[in-house]
């Protein structure tokens, strides 16, 4: 069985176990049930202070009214306290296109990660699988959208017969993760709260898709987007907005007007804690206010959000630190870079605010991608030369780079899982990573390459001087003094290491094209995975693998781009993926984890760094609620949605 997918994909899954917070007893050894365990519902519910008003003039229903019948129940435990309501959270961003953070930080998901990172039931009130292969989801009777309008089965067939497969607003076809085997998914309404999603063999990309930070949304605010369809609107209506808003056609509208993810429709019912305030939203900040109908409630009946307002204010993104570090923001991440701590840590006690440093789970916080798919003839099969690769990881001075760029505070070591995760095993990160440049002299005397120039580096086998030019996007400020490092220690073997920074996309497109001998790029996105989830940043089946990109390539297009793997070792990672893939249960997967965890190890297709740089977190004295230590990662966690900041409250 064969299932590609791009790199976001493997970003979304290599964190956790896919096992459920709660698993029922199933009826049969082939389901699995992902369900909660039972919360206590409260006896009564607490309006919220700013919706008080809109009540007693009768514009708006009691709270009782607008929550579903079996609203999330949210317990305190650990750090999180109950809560208080009101107030403002501010937070600064670089681009007005940043008001997806009120998706990715709302973090509402059908599913959605919880804080160690399990899979649990959010929107939906519970999931059953079986056979890996049919997902049936339960919502909760009596939820609604922003808008106050019932959020049903309807929303879901919707989203499946008149988006996802209408050629004229997904002409690409559905989603991949809603593809197996080149099948579609099996779709059926099952009442008015429980939908069915099938396939003909199992689907372990669909429920972990669901969770991401920008999820695949299976469904859609049906009654506000029909009007703009053209098998439900009024043609004469679809015109006018369609001429209103500058799009040729009903498609174009539509598609404009639909994306819960990017946040930039006022008018687009939402599930979101908070919702966008048109009135309020301009070119310098964009701002929204609390849903009146969100589906979590704390232990004592208080319904989520406790903060009335969540305000992003536009800036540049390199005032960002300054702003920061003047008490701007009450919650800042985004915008600042370890290399920033000492300078905002100074202004601690002015400023009003915390700085705390959260845990990163990069493979490196940046690695070094020989490309193995170079144009360059000679390039190339020096890149492929194992020797070559462990040479230079031999003579790379990590524990020198831990020290002097991040205070000693990362974990040097090369790229692979990292403590935390099941699979993890310490001579997996070591291998050739120890600093030894007479070993990786002898290594690449060994290759052939003895002559050199009259400063000491060797020369190629054409007799061009062995100078490798490390490409990067100049998006870290530490990447010129990490690399002068590295530079230092390579100069010990022969090797001299040029500089050349460009934009990310050209960057990323000499990569794809086989310009770029090698690259320095962030390491892998998540580290500490689990058996359940997809190998792909370890095996070439992904463009944005930047160490074998035609490969990867060639397996996302089938065959049609790129180019076939032609290594022996490559093929046996390729199929031990395959294996994974076809993989009945946790032992065979994660027997297939281990040997291409091994033998990445051993052949160094990437030179990872350092892991483990702290991610500096300022958080104001008034804000409750936020973990002092955590992890900050995209996919999974969505950074700060997955520790709830419809939770977060300020104490004054």
């Amino acid at each position: 069985m064969t299932l590609p997918r791009p790199l976001f994909a493997a970003f979304a899954f290599a964190f956790v176990a896919l096992a459920p917070l709660a698993l029922a007893a199933p009826a049969s050894a082939e389901i699995e049930t992902y369900e909660r365990p039972e919360a206590t519902v409260p006896e009564r519910f607490v309006e919220p202070d700013s919706l008080k008003q809109q009540v007693e003039a009768g514009e708006l229903a009691p709270v009782a009214e607008r929550l579903p019948a079996a609203p999330l129940v949210v317990t305190p435990g650990g750090e999180r306290k109950l809560g208080r309501y009101g107030g403002d959270l501010r937070m600064l961003v670089g681009r007005p296109k940043d008001s997806r953070l009120l998706s990715v930080y709302g973090y509402a998901r059908l599913v959605g990660f919880d804080r160690d990172f399990e899979l649990v039931p959010d929107i939906l009130r519970k999931v059953e699988v079986e056979d890996g292969r049919s997902f049936t989801l339960y919502l909760r009777p009596g939820m609604r959208w922003s808008d106050g309008e019932p959020f049903t089965a309807e929303d879901f067939r919707y989203w499946w017969e008149d988006v996802a497969n209408n050629d004229d607003l997904s002409p690409t076809g559905v989603p991949r993760d809603m593809m197996v085997d080149g099948q579609p998914a099996d779709f059926e309404v099952l009442d008015e709260y429980s939908v069915r999603f099938s396939w003909p063999a199992p689907n372990p990309f669909f429920l972990p898709a669901l969770a991401q930070a920008a999820p695949l949304f299976i469904f859609r605010p049906a009654h506000y987007l029909k009007q703009f369809h053209e098998a439900y609107g009024d043609p004469e209506f679809i015109a006018r907005k369609a001429e209103e808003y500058a799009v040729r056609g009903w498609a174009p509208l539509h598609n404009r007007l639909d994306d819960l993810y990017r946040f930039n429709n006022p008018d687009l019912p939402v599930l979101q804690p908070w919702r966008l305030v048109k009135e309020e939203t301009g070119q310098e900040r964009v701002v929204a206010r609390r849903n009146p109908y969100f589906h979590r409630v704390d232990a004592e009946g208080r319904q989520l959000p406790y903060i009335d307002s969540f305000t992003l204010a536009i800036t540049s993104a390199s005032l960002i630190p300054a702003k920061t570090s003047s008490g701007e923001s009450d919650l800042q991440a985004r915008g600042i870079n370890f290399s920033d701590y000492t300078f905002i840590k100074g202004n601690e006690e002015k400023a009003g605010y915390e700085v705390r440093l959260w845990d990163t789970v990069r493979g490196s916080e940046m690695a070094l991608y020989p490309n193995l798919n170079a144009k360059d003839p000679v390039w190339r099969e020096l890149n492929r030369d194992v020797r070559f690769r462990r040479a230079l990881s031999l003579a790379t001075p990590r524990e020198e780079i831990n020290q002097v760029i991040y205070f000693g505070l990362g974990n040097p070591g090369n790229q692979s899982v990292l403590p935390g995760s099941p699979l993890y095993e310490e001579g997996y990160r070591q291998a050739w990573a120890e600093f030894d440049p007479k070993r990786a002299s002898a290594l690449l005397d060994e290759i052939g390459l003895t002559e050199r120039d009259g400063q000491g580096i060797r020369k190629l086998p054409d007799g061009r001087p062995l100078e490798i030019v490390v490409e990067t996007a100049g998006e870290n400020p530490q990447e010129s003094d990490v690399l002068q490092l590295v530079a230092d220690g390579w100069r010990k073997a022969g090797v001299k290491l040029f500089i050349k920074p460009s934009s990310r996309e050209v960057l990323r497109n000499r990569i794809f094209s086989g310009e770029t001998v090698m690259a320095l790029w962030y390491g892998l996105e998540n580290a500490i995975p689990s058996a359940d989830l997809p190998p792909s940043e370890f095996v070439p089946v992904q463009q944005h693998s930047y160490q074998w990109p035609k490969w990867g390539q060639h397996y996302e297009t089938k065959g049609a781009a790129g180019e076939p793997v032609d290594m022996a070792e490559p093929k046996r990672l390729m199929a031990l993926y395959e294996r994974w893939l076809g993989a009945t249960n946790r032992k065979e997967r994660r027997a297939a984890w281990e040997q291409i965890l091994e033998l990445n190890a051993e052949r160094v297709y990437t030179l990872g760094l350092v892991a483990k740089v702290p991610q500096p977190v300022v958080v104001t004295n008034r804000l409750q609620n936020v973990p002092q230590k955590a992890i900050y990662n995209w996919d999974p966690g969505a950074q700060f949605g997955v520790y709830h900041p419809d939770s977060f409250y300020f104490e004054q």
